[in-house]
Parts: structure tokens; C-alpha cells; sequence
């Protein structure tokens, strides 16, 4: 990770997953799953976990979006081949200033930490 990479992390306010994204932990989650059984159960946890307001759900695009406090969320959803999901997130953080100190990153990382309790997890992308 470079100096740029380090800055831009925590002196950001957004966050987003990616397929080769030089952070290991922001690379895009594979589950085996379907896009819709995925999106069912992406629904069902955070309608009704605290803090967190499902704003609009599009099952054509596969797209969740939701606020979690001061923090828009949203969830794409993409099936990859038969059993086999990608989950991506883009993360921005409303806050006075113009970074976030990393908030959106980790919170990002505890998305995948909530997800990969409900849904079989298969790999990261490398």
C-alpha cells in the first residue's frame, strides 16, 4: 500500500469494493448462493438490525440502498454464474468535514463480517 493509498483511505469520505482493489479487504466477496436468495436474505438482516433504514430495493439491478446513522450504503448484488454471487459495496460518509478517518472502509468490513455469517462464503477475489 503506498503513502497515496494510505491517505486517500482515511483522509476520504467513500468507499467502495472492487474485484482488484489494492486493499485486500475491500476486495468483492463470492457467495454460493443466488443473486435473488441473496438479495431475500440481504433484506431480511438489515430490516431488522438497528441503526439501519433500507431506503429503496431494486431486484432488477440488484441494488440495496440504506443509511446506517450518518453513512449511505449501497449493496449491488450481481450473479456471477449459477451459485455463484459477487457482493459489492459503495460506502459514503456524511459527515462536517471532507474524510472520515477510515469509517467508511471499516464499516465495509463489518458488512462482509455480518454477511459472511449468513450466507455461504466461497473467496475474495486475488
Amino acid at each position: 500500500m503506498s503513502i497515496k493509498q494510505t491517505l486517500m483511505k482515511y483522509f476520504g469520505n467513500h468507499a467502495e469494493t472492487r474485484d482488484k482493489h489494492w486493499d485486500a479487504s475491500l476486495q468483492t466477496h463470492y457467495y454460493k448462493t443466488t443473486k435473488d436468495k441473496a438479495l431475500l436474505k440481504l433484506e431480511e438482516l438489515y430490516t431488522n438490525k438497528q441503526n439501519y433504514s433500507i431506503q429503496a430495493i431494486s431486484k432488477e439491478h440488484g441494488e440495496i440502498s440504506m443509511y446506517y446513522k450518518k453513512t449511505f450504503i449501497i449493496i449491488t448484488v450481481i450473479s456471477v454464474r449459477p451459485y455463484n454471487t459477487a457482493i459489492d459495496f459503495s460506502v459514503t460518509t456524511e459527515t462536517i468535514l471532507p474524510f472520515d478517518f477510515g469509517n467508511s472502509t471499516r464499516r465495509i468490513e463489518q458488512l462482509y463480517q455480518q454477511i459472511n455469517k449468513e450466507l455461504p462464503y466461497i473467496k475474495t477475489t486475488n
